[in-house]
């Protein structure tokens, strides 16, 4: 997912895509536990993700208080 992407959508989609990356890292983790991860480079994947969106609605955020 590309930062120019992610910047296009409204805060509500970030929120919410946000969940679901945090739900998709839980369930990686939970299958790497397990011994049941085909793709390693998928769970890093995922954590890069969250940060980047974090990241866009922490900016579309204070740009809107400013």
């Amino acid at each position: 997912m590309k930062a120019n992407e992610i910047r296009e959508l409204p805060v509500e989609d970030l929120v919410k895509k946000i969940d679901s990356l945090e739900e998709e890292h839980f369930n990686l983790r939970f299958q790497a536990r397990m011994g049941q991860l085909t793709n390693p480079i998928q769970l890093r994947d995922v954590k890069k993700n969250i940060a980047r969106v974090k990241t866009i609605l922490n900016e579309k955020r204070a740009a809107a208080k400013a």
